[in-house]
């Protein structure tokens, strides 16, 4: 079963990968179609979609990399009893946070694809097709914390640290 969300986790990060080439396409062909006086109605809108798929869809990845921004001021300088109760906290209140997220961002989904919702920007795209990255994203997210809070009560970590994390000392 690890094997399969692990495969998960790449199979998302691969897909953000390519949104951030399509978001760098989609910018590239503005630039173009702008000096040869060329008008492609709804590029900008096209670019953001796939800047906030690649946002949404390297969640569950970067933080199985450690990538997120922990901030440890504070765990850094607790006895390491509380310091495994506060991780404990933590891991379950983004477990909440982003299960609550992947929730609605679903829920967006349906309600854009039901209402026949459009995007108000040049394009008029509906709106469900570019949530859907948002709502694999979050739901991954969720995953990706549920994974962790697996990982932590075996004993092991989930979460890796980033090989240029800062220390203070």
């Amino acid at each position: 079963m690890a094997k399969l969300v692990l495969n998960f986790y790449k199979l998302l990060m691969l897909l953000a990968c390519v949104a951030m080439v399509a978001a760098f396409g989609i910018v590239l062909l503005g630039v173009v179609a702008r000096e040869v006086h060329w008008d492609i109605p709804g590029l900008d809108a096209y670019a953001g979609y796939a800047i906030a798929a690649a946002l949404f869809l390297a969640l569950p990845g970067t933080l199985q990399h450690g990538d997120h921004i922990r901030v440890t001021l504070l765990l850094d300088k607790v006895p390491t009893r509380l310091r495994g109760a506060l991780e404990w906290w933590c891991l379950a209140a983004a477990f909440g946070v982003a299960v609550y997220l992947a929730w609605y961002a679903g829920r967006l989904v349906w309600v854009s694809y039901a209402t026949h919702d459009i995007s108000p920007a040049a394009d008029a795209s509906p709106l469900w097709i570019p949530q859907i990255a948002m709502a694999l994203g979050c739901i991954g997210f969720a995953l990706s914390f549920g994974h962790a809070l697996i990982e932590r009560w075996r004993g092991g970590s989930f979460i890796g640290v980033a090989g240029d994390a800062a220390h203070v000392e």
